[in-house]
């Protein structure tokens, strides 16, 4: 064989090795794709006097969530116009919220879920590493409220934060993110937890969102991480309760929270 076409052949077979080892070679520095030129870039070094190129096709961070389904079996909470308990409610939204953020690839961690008794303070602790605990609940009103057979009158969301959570900034910022999401899923909010009476008297920090300041709440205060707890619905409401109990409203409200909860996420 002519010593030129050696020289050509070993040309080309350096060429695909590099092709293989490396991937697509950049046009500029002769570095493969993902890797920089010494110099252009810190890092440790790669192939042949490259380096990585920072945040070159990194992946999204994924968050970890700690959804709580409020209350339990042996203190279900609020009962509903027909009877059925508040937790109910809240293991049927709450795993649709869970489905739909496992879903868009974050890390999910269930409390309230399993019927076991849980204290109040133990939900949020219980993966203090979380990124952010959302509680799942559903309303009831003031036993003088339905006396009067008023029950009608009261319906629509709340979002809930606590001053006295470590996070208390960015546990506010979660709480818009949902309350624009409900909004824009068509839900509205219900205000009455605002109302100066005894029970009531939840100071608002947005109206037209339905965010309330509760500072005691337990859930909120003592968690490590940025909390909120959601009202969905007023399962008192006769009219309102079977569109909680529907599973098309189930998944309109829960895609709306897991949005608000991506949307939050720093």
């Amino acid at each position: 064989m002519d010593p030129t076409h050696r020289i050509w052949i070993k040309a080309i077979l350096l060429v695909a090795g590099l092709f293989l080892a490396g991937g697509v070679l950049h046009a500029e520095g002769n570095c493969p794709a993902g890797y920089s030129p010494i110099g252009a870039t810190d890092g440790q070094t790669g192939p042949q006097g490259c380096a990585p190129t920072p945040g070159y096709n990194q992946a999204p961070t994924a968050h970890w969530v700690i959804v709580d389904a409020g209350h339990t079996p042996a203190h279900p909470g609020a009962t509903g116009a027909s009877g059925r308990v508040e937790h109910l409610y809240n293991l049927d939204l709450s795993a649709a919220v869970a489905h739909d953020l496992q879903a868009d690839g974050d890390r999910v961690t269930r409390t309230g879920a399993d019927n076991r008794e849980i204290a109040l303070a133990d939900r949020p602790n219980a993966e203090p590493s979380a990124d952010l605990f959302v509680s799942i609940h559903h309303d009831s009103l003031q036993q003088a409220w339905i006396d009067a057979g008023r029950r009608r009158e009261f319906k629509g969301y709340s979002i809930f934060v606590s001053m006295l959570n470590p996070h208390y900034q960015q546990s506010l910022a979660c709480a818009k993110a949902i309350g624009e999401k409900l909004l824009a899923a068509g839900e509205t909010p219900s205000l009455y937890h605002a109302t100066p009476i005894k029970g009531e008297n939840r100071p608002l920090i947005d109206r037209r969102l339905g965010i309330h300041r509760f500072d005691d709440l337990i859930v909120l205060k003592t968690a490590p991480m940025p909390a909120v707890l959601v009202e969905a619905g007023v399962i008192a409401n006769p009219d309102e309760e079977p569109r909680l109990q529907n599973p098309a409203t189930i998944a309109k409200i829960a895609n709306a929270i897991s949005e608000g909860v991506v949307a939050c996420q720093p």
